[in-house]
């Protein structure tokens, strides 16, 4: 089942100097964005400051995680022995030292992603990261969060943008927002279809994706149709994939 806007608490503490609260770190195939497929390191950050109700992070939203500092989070990432790292949450810009992190794992040379809600300001955000760029459409129950000044803050040609669908009304929203603001002239923009929680067994795990292929190409509108490859490889594995 999708789960409803407030069902869960607070967000966890963020941590405060250069301490990070890590849910969790793990080694998987990248699942989405045009690096899909390539094995990457991923640092889980605690706490979101959004409800969305597809959510499939949710744990994020009330445990307490770990703390680490960024000495150490980039001592755990050498670990893996990989070039691709990505920083994800729950919303990793309610960490004060998120920004200073990024940062570091550039200079350590790793290509690195930063996967964001688009609720917060992205202006700090190291120019070398590649940012993953969540727009909030109505189904989300949080379309009233979005930070549009953001857009105009996006790297054209190097960052990407993606809008997770619930529905038709939903992908007729997002079709607005691509043409009004002409995100495809400078950005990969990603539609990606909302799963149940019982991802890929449920009906709707099927039926919505087939739509909104059939959506696309009716409107010939240049996005990318996204499913979430780890879903697809690992549908009985809740985290840590």
């Amino acid at each position: 089942m999708f789960l409803q806007k407030g069902e869960a608490g607070e967000a966890p503490p963020a941590g405060a100097g250069d301490t990070l609260r890590v849910n969790e770190f793990f080694y998987s195939l990248q699942g989405e964005s045009r690096f899909a497929g390539r094995p990457c390191a991923f640092i889980r950050l605690a706490g979101c400051n959004l409800r969305c109700v597809w959510c499939d992070t949710r744990y994020t939203w009330t445990e307490q995680g770990t703390a680490y500092t960024v000495a150490e989070i980039l001592e755990k990432v050498a670990g893996y022995g990989v070039p691709l790292v990505e920083v994800t949450g729950g919303e990793p810009l309610l960490h004060a030292a998120t920004p200073a992190l990024l940062t570091a794992l550039c200079d350590q040379g790793y290509t690195v992603l930063l996967e964001t809600n688009g609720s917060l300001d992205i202006g700090g955000v190291d120019p070398r990261v590649v940012i993953l760029y969540d727009i909030k459409p109505p189904g989300s129950g949080e379309v009233e969060r979005n930070r549009w000044a953001n857009l105009s803050l996006l790297k054209p040609y190097r960052d990407e943008i993606k809008l997770v669908l619930l529905d038709r009304a939903d992908y007729e929203w997002a079709r607005n927002v691509v043409r009004e603001h002409r995100l495809t002239e400078r950005h990969r923009v990603v539609f990606s279809p909302a799963t149940p929680g019982d991802w890929p067994h449920h009906r709707e795990a099927w039926t919505l994706p087939r739509e909104l292929a059939a959506w696309i190409l009716e409107d010939r509108l240049p996005v990318v149709l996204q499913l979430q490859l780890h879903r697809l490889l690992w549908p009985e594995i809740d985290r840590g994939v």
